[in-house]
């Protein structure tokens, strides 16, 4: 009886808070939560865009001819999908300066995201390249288009057009990424809903509004994304 009702009074004590909430400090500086936000929207963009490059690049380094080739994308690919996004992080932002080789915070991080998101895109890329009919390419060697410009004329649109689903969710899962910038004090929205919350101590306002910001972002790119895939899809 006496241990059932020490489990009972936590239930008491949360049912008999009179907690009242208030967002005048949120709202005081929600500006600033806007500014992070529209920050960490232009850390994911210039990071997809990076990591879109570096990833089509280790895609054709999977499927080449060249061991070389292969086994460094491989490595690459690897060890960067299989060590957490804090950790490398706080290696390149922390252990770069140890080599000489000193970054801003926001470039350091865009290099860790950038090299963070090629390692996924890599995978997805040579998916997309794989799905491909040879008959496409055997098509462009026909009308005397060379090797480099059936890849560029032919091959990677079509691979971009396929892969564009898989490619708008790597965008957004990025984008909710950046949150973690605030461990090296990016002033994106998560730096900012951390210093509002321990100036004002209004815990639950705080990260309600930061939350609401994140999911309405993020509902609007998966909207305008899949508006785009709807334009760009291959009429079959």
């Amino acid at each position: 009886m006496r241990a059932g009702r020490l489990k009972i009074a936590p239930l008491k004590v949360l049912l008999t808070m009179n907690y009242q909430l208030n967002f005048a400090a949120v709202w005081r500086d929600f500006d600033t939560l806007l500014a992070g936000l529209g920050l960490g929207l232009e850390l994911a963009l210039v990071s997809i865009a990076i990591g879109c490059v570096i990833g089509l690049l280790m895609a054709f380094a999977l499927l080449s001819k060249h061991r070389a080739l292969r086994g460094l994308a491989s490595v690459y690919v690897t060890v960067i999908r299989n060590t957490p996004i804090l950790v490398l992080i706080l290696l390149i932002y922390f252990a770069l300066p140890s080599l000489g080789i000193r970054l801003d915070k926001i470039p350091s991080f865009i290099i860790t995201l950038s090299l963070y998101a090629g390692a996924y895109l890599t995978e997805v890329f040579r998916g997309g390249l794989l799905s491909i009919p040879k008959g496409l390419r055997e098509a462009g060697l026909a009308i005397g288009l060379g090797e480099w410009q059936v890849k560029a004329y032919i091959t990677v649109p079509v691979m971009l057009r396929n892969v564009l689903p898989a490619l708008s969710n790597n965008f957004i899962s990025l984008f909710k990424d950046t949150s973690l910038a605030a461990a090296i004090a990016v002033p994106e929205l998560t730096y900012y809903a951390r210093k509002i919350n321990v100036e004002s101590y209004r815990v639950i306002e705080t990260w309600l509004v930061t939350t609401a910001l994140y999911v309405a972002a993020c509902y609007l790119i998966a909207m305008m994304l899949r508006y785009l895939e709807q334009r760009l899809a291959i009429r079959r």
